[in-house]
């Protein structure tokens, strides 16, 4: 039967297929703005037009969090989450509803047919799959529903799978009625050909956009005001708030080291006299290796252990290393073996097995009859010959005195195994090393010393910028800057800064914050700017918008030099050389000795007719003009499978921008900065 933890293991996947499949370009950057209702409930976001509360998303996120494994210990693993949570949301008050106003649904009849496994669903499948076959188990679901009446776990359970698996199954309708709707035309075929099939070799002349001084080109304000007005869709931006920040670093002074360095060689003394290594280990907080190590696994100077001498302490990436051998064997480099894994439960059936075994049994046919592991089953238990140092450690001291043909039963993990032993060659030393670390740290003292540093740049940067930064000048540290898009739970380039952003969400401009204490540094930030506009403003993008007007301009005045009745003419009139080219095809992304010129690309591979002077083209870097001397046709594309290419293509397209669609038609805003 499939456990309610089994399940909630598994279950990990069938949001995440659920999600990319409903959201894929879905994730949304959205951020502050913080709302109330007429209760205490604030708002945390706004989807499709509903308010989303604090209460609902922390309900969601326990449910997400329960059902799924969520893994709130790193940053990365607490974003994933929240954004696990948030496209949970999105599909309940966007995707739902939207669907239904489609027509969209899932029956009940429907739902029970994928539960059966007539019509099977991938959510139900990744919660009941069988584990040794892979395949969908009825009798896993018929056992898990036995327990649903009688336990609120499995009914909260079986409810929240029954939705993600409607979810799933209404996504997939949406997706294949746009599907349907997609074809490759006539047309769209015959240029496709056209393009896989012909290539074009010519000759041509280009000149360098900067060959032309840019004072020479005057590029006036209004120019580029009409400019930004006319492409203004291109700088649509989120909400921002911009922080200036310094960061404290801790790091542990000269005195501290030589503290540290007495410390570790105190802890190498006492480990030195230890009677009982395991116990000295794990009492320091050490750890034990994972498999025993060979001399060839070892350095020059860690070989001491195999002899049984203490290896340290040692300075190793900021921290002192000591190591004592925990067990010294002598076993064989490498070791074949075949294997039967058998359940735990199965103490009569592994004693008589390796009864049998021992008698002289065929271990292959054994195997293949009761092995519990499939993937070696079917070969008889064969693992193939593995290094000595890649054996568990329990596994290590049932074999290490093994010989060929011997049979070894043993508990592995709480698995119990019986082995043979196929082959073996000369015993060597193998050491199980136990280890203990002496971090290099800064002291408690170093730590009090910094954080007053940046205690009295809190109290003497408040009240403007030009005082955080002259506060900053007198503390030796440099401000930098950062922009929070709304959405963003993080700071670019500063690691575990979630509670920075946070802070920034909730500041009014002109304050600066607490004093942060981000694992090896403090750092302290000022809310600078505050930019709820709806588009970049022009002064940020002026300078861009200026190149792409001087390019222009500088254009317009290049393709007067390339002019002339042949191509020989054109480069004597400019003052450049003629350069050949070949095998043009639409698909590419320069020609000769231009490496990005897609516009030029697609000039010469639309061009049907040789031996025609073309118009100058307007490329990224270079004004050019060229000729088509010659067309190839191939077949190195069929119709057919074009036809085929194309509709693959566009129906992968049409996936894409129609999940987009439903984005841009709701009002999304993502309101958690301030709480999450």
């Amino acid at each position: 039967m499939a456990s309610l933890n089994t399940l909630r293991t598994k279950y990990g996947v069938i949001l995440s297929v659920v999600i990319i499949l409903a959201l894929l370009a879905f994730i949304i950057s959205l951020g502050p703005e913080m709302g109330f209702f007429g209760s205490n409930d604030p708002t945390v976001g706004v989807i499709n037009g509903e308010k989303v509360g604090y209460m609902e998303y922390m309900n969601e996120y326990e449910t997400v969090k329960t059902y799924n494994g969520g893994d709130e210990s790193t940053e990365e693993g607490s974003n994933a989450l929240a954004d696990a949570v948030w496209q949970s949301l999105i599909a309940k008050h966007l995707l739902v509803p939207g669907f239904n106003q489609m027509g969209i649904e899932v029956s009940d009849a429907e739902r029970m047919s994928m539960v059966s496994g007539e019509h099977p669903s991938q959510v139900f499948y990744n919660a009941f799959a069988d584990p040794q076959t892979g395949g969908y188990s009825v009798e896993n679901i018929t056992a898990f529903l036995s327990q649903v009446s009688a336990d609120p776990q499995y009914q909260s359970l079986w409810s929240y799978i029954n939705s993600q698996a409607s979810l799933d199954r209404m996504v997939t309708k949406y997706m294949g009625a746009i599907k349907a709707g997609i074809y490759a035309n006539k047309l769209e075929v015959e240029q496709g050909l056209a393009a896989a099939n012909e290539s074009r070799k010519g000759r041509l002349v280009s000149l360098e956009y900067n060959t032309i001084a840019d004072s020479l080109v005057n590029v006036s304000d209004a120019e580029i005001q009409k400019y930004y007005d006319a492409h203004k869709k291109q700088y649509a931006k989120l909400p921002t708030r911009t922080i200036s920040y310094v960061v404290f670093d801790v790091e542990p002074t000269e005195g501290d080291m030589l503290e540290v360095e007495k410390k570790a060689a105190t802890l190498g003394e006492e480990f030195a006299a230890a009677e009982d290594v395991r116990a000295f280990v794990r009492k320091n907080m050490g750890n034990i290796g994972v498999s025993y190590q060979s001399l060839a696994q070892l350095s020059e100077e860690e070989a001491v252990l195999l002899d049984g001498k203490q290896y340290g302490p040692v300075l190793k990436a900021n921290e002192w290393v000591i190591s004592r051998p925990v067990d010294i064997k002598m076993a064989p480099d490498s070791i074949g073996l075949s294997h039967i894994v058998l359940d735990p439960a199965q103490t009569a059936l592994a004693d008589s097995l390796y009864t049998a075994l021992k008698g002289g049994a065929n271990f292959a046919e054994v195997a293949k009859a009761h092995s519990a592991y499939a993937a070696t089953a079917q070969n008889g238990g064969e693992l193939g010959v593995l290094p000595f140092s890649s054996l568990n450690p329990e596994l290590a001291e049932a074999l290490a005195t093994a010989k060929k043909g011997d049979v070894v039963k043993a508990t592995v993990s709480g698995v119990t195994q019986i082995l043979k032993v196929t082959r073996t060659d000369a015993a060597k030393k193998h050491v199980l090393v136990g280890t203990v670390t002496v971090p290099v740290e800064p002291s408690s003292a170093t730590r009090r010393d910094v954080h007053n540093l940046a205690s009295i740049l809190s109290v003497d940067g408040k009240g403007s910028l030009d005082k955080f930064n002259a506060a900053a000048n007198t503390a030796a540290v440099t401000p930098r800057i950062a922009r929070i898009s709304q959405g963003e739970r993080s700071i670019s380039g500063l690691e575990n800064s979630r509670e920075v952003a946070r802070w920034a969400y909730g500041a009014k401009e002109q304050e600066i914050s607490e004093i942060f204490n981000l694992g090896d540094a403090y750092v302290v930030a000022m809310l600078t700017d505050i930019d709820e506009s709806e588009y970049t403003p022009m002064s940020e993008v002026y300078y861009n918008i200026s190149l792409i007007l001087l390019r222009d301009k500088k254009f317009d005045l290049i393709k007067e030099k390339l002019v002339g009745s042949t191509i020989e003419e054109v480069a004597k009139n400019a003052g450049a050389e003629v350069v050949a080219f070949e095998n043009v095809q639409y698909s590419d992304f320069g020609v000769a000795n231009l490496s990005l010129e897609p516009r030029l690309v697609g000039a010469i591979a639309t061009t049907s007719e040789t031996g025609k002077l073309s118009a100058p083209v307007k490329g990224y870097t270079n004004a050019v003009v060229f000729v088509v001397d010659d067309i190839t046709k191939g077949e190195a594309r069929t119709a057919d499978a074009e036809k085929i290419r194309l509709q693959a293509t566009n129906e992968n397209v049409a996936m894409q921008t129609s999940v987009m669609a439903l984005q841009n038609m709701a009002e999304i805003e993502d309101l958690r900065g301030q709480y999450f």
